[in-house]
């Protein structure tokens, strides 16, 4: 029996997460899918050439995009990709001089196969925890993540870890959910909570 309380967390993230992959419907307390990502701002003209499986199973929180938009030639990795979109949307943007990795904690998650071949560049996705990245130093000019930060049981280490593979000057783009009011005791407690 695990007693970890961040094993147990990761546990927890990665059930839900499976059963998400299934279908992202009333898994969550906001929208997903193609109509959130058109509302959070990703444009219409690009959500059209990524898979659709891509944009329909996406359940970001934000548009990491809005915060910066990686240039022709940059080497940009999602974490926690799920679906894919953001990596879909960094590869047009990239060109094919660049490259966009996405790994995702969950196999499952991950974009099907096949998707990898629409003339989105250098695409590669990968099961990979975001506390321990199988990168070397400086491999990226882009980190993104969208609504994954607040899953990560080891928040110190998960930073640790982009810090090292983020080139020198490099840009971390991220869109997440935070906590504004004091969480009542009985949701700390409870493992479910924390991957919602």
């Amino acid at each position: 029996m695990v007693s970890d309380p961040k094993q147990l967390r990761r546990g927890a993230v990665q059930r839900k997460y499976r059963a998400v992959s299934q279908s992202p419907e009333n898994q969550f307390p906001y929208p997903v899918g193609r109509s959130s990502a058109l509302y959070l701002g990703y444009p219409p003209g690009v959500l059209a050439t990524i898979p659709a499986a891509a944009v329909d199973r996406f359940v970001g929180v934000g548009n990491p995009f809005l915060v910066h938009e990686p240039k022709r030639g940059d080497r940009v990795l999602d974490l926690g990709c799920g679906s894919g979109l953001d990596v879909f949307v960094a590869a047009t943007l990239v060109g094919s001089q660049g490259s966009a990795v996405g790994v995702d904690l969950t196999t499952e998650m991950l974009a099907r196969p096949g998707q990898c071949s629409t003339g989105h560049g250098s695409i590669q996705f990968l099961v990979a925890d975001i506390e321990r990245l199988p990168f070397a130093d400086a491999a990226f000019d882009l980190i993104l993540s969208n609504g994954v930060l607040n899953l990560v049981p080891d928040k110190d280490r998960a930073f640790r870890e982009m810090r090292r593979v983020l080139r020198p000057g490099g840009i971390l783009a991220a869109a997440d959910l935070i906590v504004v009011d004091a969480i009542p005791a009985e949701v700390l407690e409870d493992i479910n909570a924390w991957s919602t």
